[in-house]
């Protein structure tokens, strides 16, 4: 498996959004926006999280919830949320960050992240996840 600091090095260099190294030590990159890499694994390849070591630019509390479901056993990022690390700490997970903010804010503006908002009053990485699920659902239907 990869150190955490290649993965830094990895996500910096090649500027993408999300690095994961599997338990195997198989190293992919993704470059969505939010969690949207986070779910499609979890839906498509969730082995590849479990036991994982993961390099982010920004984790909030909805990336810590999907990480920990996830199963993943060291988390880097950019930018933390404080409302992250307590999922991470109930987790077990090992975790560093280069910058601690009491909040994730849009680049748009000094508004609260749509999707920190969205689970603010989850306890738990199921709570994240679901509430998570039902917004995604929420949107999908309401474009149709």
């Amino acid at each position: 498996m990869f150190s955490m600091k290649r993965l830094v090095e990895i996500l910096h260099d090649e500027q993408c959004s999300l690095v994961v190294s599997s338990e195997s030590g198989e190293v992919t990159t993704y470059n969505k926006k939010g969690v949207r890499d986070l779910v499609w694994l979890l839906d498509n390849e969730p082995q590849r999280l479990r036991g994982a070591s993961v390099a982010d630019k920004v984790v909030g509390k909805a990336s810590a919830g999907l990480l920990v479901q996830g199963g993943v056993t060291e988390v880097y990022a950019d930018v933390m949320s404080c409302l992250a690390i307590p999922l991470l700490d109930k987790a077990g997970i090992k975790y560093n960050c280069g910058e601690t903010v009491d909040r994730v804010v849009i680049p748009e503006g000094d508004k609260r992240c749509p999707l920190e908002s969205i689970v603010l009053e989850a306890e738990t990485a199921q709570e994240v996840e679901t509430m998570l699920r039902q917004h995604f659902e929420e949107m999908r239907n309401s474009r149709r």
